[in-house]
């Protein structure tokens, strides 16, 4: 072991208070040091947590700066163009950012590196071309049907579409080193990285003379994004040589987009979920009530981004155990998950309660609308914390189908509320839509897992052992 927290705290702080600590700095040294697979998917956990906590802190000061030069009309186009643009870059993966997890851990388990070579090379060659046909597609719709869309929206829409390709090719190199709980590689790229350089592209822009606009907010995020996910890209090839030589390559597209169809499923149901609530209010209000709602939303991210931290820790041991065949072991780390995500998000809510308004007063006066939006957001995001990464366990142990039907219906259910309440009652309407979305999902997902796997993943289950899961019907 290097440094060690407990013997540090043994030299410098009193023999008492040392003691009192000393089995919570234990912990920490054996999830910092440990070579358990436990200690790994904790360690990995703890880097994303922070990572993302990092990544929360840069959105909120650039999404900030770019509220107080936009101002409320322009940051609510970019806003409801870059989203969009998001959601059509992770949904045209098709899943194969997650098939990667699942398989790379047991190609290398099997030695079977031929078909490791394979699914490397098709996930990303996949993701390239899907979204590069899509965001021809989507540009030539776009320019096509101006006249029946907002004059604002149909610059910003139709270069926005050139990202495409990077978003989805960032996502697979996502999953691609999260395979190998390079945790680093997977997160920095896209949640600092980007972030600052587009930050910085903007500010280039701005002190140049540039308006700040929609179309220039748009064109800096592409600039910053073509830039790092090539950047990754260099890196994960070069990482990935250390861990198979080149060779042949066995590819069998089919058997992985069948697995990778209901995982997209899943996951394309879940982003829609977790970013159907700024489309929705995008499509019956205002942009500058969109900006308003997503300046509220991204300040709930400091408390949902606990949730991304474990998921992104677990998924690849969730595959390893279920690949050993241990129940026990699986269903006590599947509740350890829990605890993870319940109670920083817990506490993370209630920080945020208290300094939401003069955050929020960060973007500018007018965006404090959106304060009394966050008691009843945080209430959702709370909810889906108490069962962890529960869709992950439901994924990596094959009930990929299940779980694709609850987040449609999930997603159903937060469409049908959102188009009853958003035209009655604006930004409250959504919220409250959004909320009981979140509920029901983690109601929905806790008793999907019991009923399919026999584990119990509400955080105050306890620790009961379960019984084998049953077989899938």
């Amino acid at each position: 072991m290097g440094i060690s927290a407990a013997r540090t705290a043994d030299r410098l702080l009193p023999e008492r208070l040392s003691q009192q600590l000393r089995p919570w700095l234990l912990r920490l040294d054996q999830v910092l040091d440990g070579s358990t697979e436990h200690a790994v998917a904790q360690r990995v956990s703890l880097i994303a947590f922070l990572v993302r906590l990092v990544s929360a802190a840069i959105a909120l000061v650039s999404q900030v700066i770019f509220a107080r030069w936009m101002g409320q009309f322009e940051y609510g186009i970019f806003v409801l163009v870059w989203v969009t643009v998001v959601i059509l870059g992770n949904l045209s993966c098709l899943g194969f950012q997650t098939t990667v997890i699942r398989f790379v851990p047991e190609y290398l388990e099997r030695q079977q590196l031929d078909h490791l070579r394979g699914i490397l090379f098709t996930s990303k060659a996949f993701a390239l071309s899907l979204t590069t046909c899509i965001a021809v597609i989507g540009a030539a719709g776009v320019y096509l049907f101006r006249n029946s869309i907002e004059s604002y929206y149909v610059a910003p829409f139709i270069i926005g579409f050139i990202c495409l390709p990077m978003i989805a090719l960032g996502d697979t190199l996502d999953g691609t080193a999260r395979s190998r709980s390079w945790a680093l590689v997977a997160l920095t790229p896209t949640y600092i990285i980007r972030p600052v350089l587009t930050l910085v592209v903007m500010s280039i822009a701005h002190v140049t003379g540039f308006a700040p606009t929609a179309v220039v907010a748009v064109v800096s995020a592409i600039i910053a994004t073509y830039t790092t996910t090539l950047l990754q890209l260099l890196v994960v090839n070069h990482r990935f040589k250390g861990v198979v030589a080149p060779g042949a390559r066995q590819i069998r597209f089919g058997e992985w987009f069948a697995v990778s169809l209901p995982i997209f499923l899943v996951e394309g149901f879940f982003f829609l979920l977790t970013n159907a609530d700024v489309l929705m209010v995008g499509r019956y209000l205002a942009p500058e009530k969109v900006a308003t709602y997503f300046a509220t939303v991204k300040l709930l991210a400091l408390v949902h981004f606990v949730y991304f931290s474990v998921k992104a820790g677990a998924a690849q041991r969730y595959s390893e155990l279920m690949h050993t065949h241990d129940h026990d072991q699986l269903a006590q780390f599947a509740r350890d998950t829990a605890r993870w995500t319940f109670w920083p998000s817990l506490a993370m809510a209630i920080v945020l309660l208290l300094l939401g308004k003069p955050l929020l007063y960060l973007f500018g006066a007018q965006f404090t609308d959106g304060y009394p939006l966050l008691f009843v957001l945080v209430i959702g995001v709370v909810a889906r914390a108490s069962v962890g990464p529960a869709e992950s366990l439901l994924n990596m142990a094959g009930k990929q189908k299940i779980c694709a039907a609850v987040y449609a219906v999930t997603l159903i259910v937060n469409i049908c509320l959102s188009i009853l309440l958003i035209p009655v009652y604006g930004l409250a309407g959504a919220a409250c839509a959004t909320a009981f979305s979140m509920v029901f999902e983690a109601v929905t997902l806790a008793l999907t897992v019991y009923n399919r796997l026999n584990i119990n993943m509400f955080v105050f289950a306890g620790r009961t052992s379960a019984r084998p899961a049953k077989e899938e019907i």
